[in-house]
C-alpha cells in the first residue's frame, strides 16, 4: 500500500512538472523525482493511460513534453496557483462580459469543492483586500460564496433553503428545487422550482440570504419556458420598471443584438438603422449602453431619459474646455 501512495503522489508530481510546458530532458525530469530512467518511462506510460498527451523525443538529448489533448484532463495545481484561479474566477464572475460570468461561476463552484479549508481561508483574505476595477453600476453585490452554494446545488440537483426579501421589503423562508443560474442584465437569478408556492419563480441572488444545501436530492421538473434565460425574461416582462428607454440607433440591428440586445429589446428599422428599448430602475445604465455603441442615436423617451442625456453632454463639454486656475 505505501508503495502505491508513493507511486500515485510521485505521478501527480510528475504531472504537475510536465505543465509548466516546458520541455524536460529525460535525466533532470528523472533527477527531479529521484528515479531512474525507466521508472520514469513507467510513470510517463501510467499518464497517457490516464488520457494526458504526453510527447517523447529519442536520442542523447531526448526528453518529455506535456502536449494539448483533444480533452481537458484533471490539471494539477500548488497552492498558489490554486488561490490566484479561486480569486480570478470570484472576480469574473462578477464582471460585464457575456457568457464568461456563468462559466466562471460554474468552473468556481468545481474548485471550492475540492480546496482545502486552510486554502479557502486565503483565498478570502485576498479577496478581501483586492479591489476588482468594476463599474460602479454594474449591479447589485452577491456574495461569492452564495453564488458557489447555490450553482453546487443546481449541479448536484440538492434542494436549497434560504431566506428571500422582495422588493416591498416582505422577507420569507424558501426551500426549492434549483435549475439554473443565471446572469442578466446587471443581475443574478436563480430560476427555481418553490416547493411552498408550487410553482416555478426567479429569484435575485442579492435579495437572497443565507443558502444552504439541505442533501435532498430530486428529479429535476420540465420548466414552462423555452429556456432558464426565456423564463427570466419573461418574468421581468411582467414586473414594473423604473423607466422604458426608447431610442432609434443609426446602426444595423444585428450589429446592436450582438452588442447590447442581451440586455434589451431590438427590432429593425431598415438596413441600417433600428429601434431599441429596454426596462431599466435607473437611467445610468441606459445612457453608458447607448454610449458604448460608438454612432448616432435619437432618444424617444421617456422624457427623463432626455433631460439626464442633456446634463451629461453638458458636463461632458465642460470636461474638454481649458482649463484656467
Amino acid at each position: 500500500m505505501r508503495f502505491m501512495a508513493n507511486t500515485s503522489s510521485r505521478t501527480l508530481r510528475l504531472l504537475s512538472l510536465l505543465q509548466t510546458h516546458r520541455y524536460w530532458p529525460g535525466e533532470e525530469l528523472a533527477q527531479r523525482l529521484e528515479v531512474s530512467i525507466r521508472t520514469l518511462r513507467r510513470d510517463i506510460d501510467r499518464l497517457r493511460e490516464l488520457g494526458y498527451p504526453v510527447e517523447a523525443s529519442r536520442g542523447v538529448d531526448g526528453g518529455y513534453q506535456l502536449a494539448p489533448g483533444a480533452a481537458l484532463p484533471p490539471l494539477v495545481l500548488d497552492d498558489e496557483e490554486a488561490v490566484a484561479l479561486a480569486v480570478a474566477l470570484q472576480t469574473s464572475a462578477h464582471g460585464a462580459v457575456t457568457g464568461i460570468a456563468e462559466s466562471s461561476v460554474r468552473a468556481l463552484a468545481k474548485v471550492v469543492q475540492v480546496m482545502p479549508a486552510r486554502l479557502r481561508a486565503r483565498v478570502e483574505a485576498v479577496r478581501a483586500v483586492t479591489l476588482s476595477p468594476v463599474w460602479s453600476g454594474s449591479g447589485p453585490e452577491v456574495d461569492s460564496e452564495a453564488l458557489v452554494t447555490v450553482a453546487q446545488a443546481c449541479r448536484d440537483t440538492e434542494r436549497l433553503e434560504f431566506g428571500y426579501t422582495a422588493a416591498s421589503g416582505q422577507r420569507t423562508e424558501r426551500q426549492v428545487e434549483p435549475l439554473r443560474l443565471v446572469r442578466l442584465g446587471r443581475r443574478w437569478y436563480l430560476v427555481a422550482y418553490d416547493l411552498t408556492r408550487h410553482d416555478w419563480r426567479s429569484f435575485r441572488l442579492d435579495r437572497l440570504s443565507g443558502p444552504h444545501r439541505t442533501g435532498a436530492r430530486f428529479r429535476p421538473r420540465e420548466l414552462p419556458a423555452e429556456d432558464p434565460v426565456a423564463f427570466v425574461r419573461a418574468g421581468l416582462g411582467n414586473a414594473a420598471v423604473g423607466y422604458t428607454v426608447s431610442a432609434v440607433v443609426s446602426a444595423p440591428e444585428d450589429v446592436v443584438r450582438q452588442q447590447i440586445g442581451r440586455w434589451s429589446t431590438v427590432t429593425a428599422v431598415d438596413q441600417s438603422s433600428c429601434r431599441l428599448e429596454m426596462g431599466a430602475d435607473s437611467l445610468e445604465w441606459p445612457a453608458m449602453a447607448l454610449g458604448s455603441l460608438g454612432v448616432e442615436f435619437q432618444v424617444l423617451g421617456p422624457p427623463e431619459m432626455i433631460t439626464y442625456l442633456r446634463e451629461w453632454s453638458v458636463r461632458f463639454d465642460r470636461a474638454t474646455q481649458p482649463h484656467h486656475g
